[in-house]
């Protein structure tokens, strides 16, 4: 099973930029669906974006990061990034970064199996 670990969050202004890393180890994950989620407190986790290991890597977003983040990935460097552009006091949570082999974002499919611990993003106005 791979082993993932988030990074660069933190506190920013709204309007702000953070691009978050997840780093995998344990295995290669270029042939694993990775996705981000987010939970703001009092919420339920949110799917936020996902990309695929194959086709170049297809990209899913929610409708409410489109336009604003973008997920890419590294396979060299074994790791996935989430570049957050004009962050809003509504994307303050928890980021979170999952993988698996078998999932299918773009059916609604987020059954992800390997987590992160998260890292926390806090856009304040």
């Amino acid at each position: 099973q791979v082993q993932l670990v988030e990074s660069g969050g933190g506190m920013v202004q709204a309007g702000d930029s953070l691009r978050l890393s997840c780093a995998a180890s344990g295995r290669t994950f270029s042939d694993y669906f990775v996705g981000w989620f987010r939970q703001a407190a009092g919420k339920e986790r949110e799917f936020v974006a996902a990309i695929s290991w194959y086709d170049g890597g297809t990209t899913y977003y929610v409708d409410s990061v489109k336009g604003r983040f973008t997920i890419s990935r590294d396979n060299v460097k074994n790791t996935v990034y989430l570049q957050m552009n004009n962050l809003k006091p509504e994307d303050t949570a928890v980021y979170y970064c999952a993988a698996d082999r078998l999932v299918a974002p773009g059916k609604g499919d987020y059954n992800f199996n390997s987590w992160g611990q998260g890292t926390q993003v806090t856009v304040s106005s």
